[in-house]
């Protein structure tokens, strides 16, 4: 794993787990992730898909969002466009920017690309600690969130239901852009 910032999300997870006091047994039956792909995760032997870092962020009561923010270690207010941490999905080429800064309080914005015919699928889980909201920048992007399928076009607003298993799909021959503002709902 050469990238920088591949390298410290696996720092940041290692972090996470141990301020957790979780041993690797734990974070895997808490986000179903097998606990040879977080050692070798940990280690920096393998790259995690969105999926399994949403699993694996949700399971220590963090978002992916904060997670990447953690990895970066940045503490500014006002962070420029050519500074946003982005991470790509190395399976999808799924590409994520956190746009808020780290320190942005109780609301997150991330930029989404997700390439042509690309699919990612979250469990429940993932969601079961955030109000998420999904805004169309370009193209277009069906979200299945549970039985309910929605068709979202540029410019179009969804707000997400109660936590349940959810897959961002672009069922077009073109990169689709959205934006997705979450905030943590009280525990």
């Amino acid at each position: 794993m050469s990238d920088p910032l591949s390298v410290s999300i696996a720092a940041t997870l290692h972090a996470a787990r141990l301020a957790g006091e979780l041993t690797v047994t734990v974070l895997a039956e808490r986000s179903g992730v097998s606990r040879a792909m977080i050692a070798k995760i940990e280690r920096g032997e393998a790259q995690p898909t969105a999926a399994l870092l949403g699993r694996l962020s949700a399971a220590l009561g963090l978002t992916l969002s904060e997670l990447v923010a953690r990895a970066e270690g940045d503490d500014r207010r006002l962070v420029r466009a050519a500074d946003q941490p982005t991470w790509v999905d190395p399976a999808t080429g799924y590409r994520r920017r956190a746009v808020s800064p780290a320190t942005g309080g109780p609301l997150e914005l991330v930029e989404v690309e997700l390439p042509a015919g690309a699919e990612i699928v979250f469990p429940a889980d993932v969601y079961a600690f955030i109000h998420q909201q999904i805004w169309m920048l370009d193209g277009r992007l069906v979200f299945r969130e549970g039985e309910v399928e929605h068709q979202l076009d540029a410019g179009d607003c969804l707000q997400l239901g109660p936590p349940s298993a959810c897959a961002f799909v672009n069922p077009t021959g073109r990169t689709c852009r959205y934006l997705v503002a979450l905030t943590k709902r009280n525990t």
